[in-house]
């Protein structure tokens, strides 16, 4: 295969992820906002909410491999930590502002209907911001623990690199998942007022931590995890034995979820409050071989499947993520929602469910086209000034 294709297809498959993960937030969404009382007792809605346990773990997944991808591809380069650093971080408080705008949005819109306190709720933006500056920071923490700069250094100095990389960021997502049971319960940090105790713990304005926010703990586990797959992933390998590394990535995911079953099962308790669905490690465990089977399935799929012939829905709504979130939130939960929210039937939901899919399919290739004019209206300009 080609140089060029072969890349493409590494990221390919990232893309295609990304765009599994906003169909699974959709479904989720939709039917969570619209279903009445009596439709969320049918078994639709439990399929459809053990569903949305994937679409967060797999965008802070993805942002950990990207930042893996970025950084090996500036440490080729011979760019400086600092510099990379720098871009990573940058990036990061980026997302966390562009989180922080989202939740103004959502407010003003609200029309006076909403607490203020919704100004302070942690979501998947503001966590996903914060755990890319975690990683920009780890490394550079790395990168300056292991003998100097990137710019000065060779190949097996890469290696080395990108080997306590990999050891470095599976240590800080362990670090995370242990640390989030006692951080849920007993050595809650009460002392912080709770807008700060909340990206620690998720508890908001409530008495206890809420499973359906993100606070750094467990959230940014993912992170560090997809960052040390993202180092793995695109560690310089043989052509010929591309495969075989990711059929050893989904392996992982498999020994994984064994690993998960094997210590919840295992009589030795290490919390005095273990609670397996929320802040349990072990559940964090198995959606993290989860993640890495998907990967693995993802990488086939799209460089033998339909999605290296055909045009792929999935693959074209990851290019455009972040842009679909923050157009459907309001398309579903917001004052701008397409149905009345609690009152439709499954077929009605359904229904709405298409409207969304084929509307964000469509803003993502609206965008994907101004992008892409926008190139080449700007390439003239470019070569004149080089």
């Amino acid at each position: 295969m080609p140089d060029q294709n072969r890349s493409s297809d590494r990221l390919a498959y990232i893309d295609w992820m990304r765009g599994l993960a906003c169909v699974l937030m959709f479904q989720t969404h939709c039917y969570d906002a619209w279903l009445s009382p009596e439709a969320r007792r049918s078994s639709l809605f439990g399929w459809s909410r053990l569903g949305g346990t994937l679409p967060a773990p797999l965008f802070i997944f993805l942002a950990g491999v990207s930042v893996a991808l970025v950084t090996e591809r500036l440490r080729g380069k011979g760019v400086a930590r600092n510099a990379i650093a720098r871009q990573t971080i940058l990036r990061g408080a980026e997302i966390y502002g562009l989180g922080l705008l989202f939740r103004v949005q959502e407010f003003a819109l609200a029309g006076g209907h909403a607490p203020w306190t919704d100004l302070l709720r942690v979501d998947v933006l503001n966590i996903l911001g914060l755990s890319i500056v975690c990683m920009g920071g780890l490394c550079w923490l790395v990168a300056a623990l292991t003998t100097g700069e990137a710019a000065q250094a060779g190949e097996a100095m890469l290696k080395r690199l990108r080997q306590w990389n990999v050891a470095g960021a599976l240590a800080a997502a362990t670090a995370v998942a242990m640390l989030t049971p006692p951080l849920w319960t007993t050595y809650r940090p009460r002392f912080l007022p709770w807008p700060l105790e909340s990206y620690i713990n998720g508890v908001h304005i409530f008495d206890e931590p809420q499973a359906w926010l993100f606070p750094l703990f467990p959230w940014s586990a993912f992170a560090f995890a997809g960052l040390a797959a993202g180092f793995v992933l695109f560690a310089p390998i043989a052509p010929r034995r591309e495969a075989l590394k990711f059929l050893v990535v989904g392996a992982a995911g498999i020994a994984a979820g064994g690993l998960s079953f094997a210590f919840d099962s295992s009589p030795i308790r290490l919390y005095a409050v273990y609670d397996y669905w929320h802040s349990g490690p072990n559940f964090l465990l198995m959606r993290c071989g989860i993640l890495l089977g998907i990967v693995c399935l993802a990488y086939f799929w799209c460089r033998w499947g339909l999605p290296r012939y055909l045009f792929s829905p999935l693959m074209q709504l990851g290019k455009t993520s972040l842009l679909i979130y923050w157009v459907h939130i309001e398309l579903v939960y917001g004052s701008l929602s397409i149905l009345p929210k609690g009152q439709c039937s499954v077929a009605r939901a359904t229904l709405g469910l298409t409207v969304i899919f084929a509307a964000m399919l469509t803003l993502s290739l609206l965008r994907t086209r101004w992008n892409e004019r926008k190139r080449v209206a700007i390439a003239p300009v470019a070569a004149r000034m080089n």
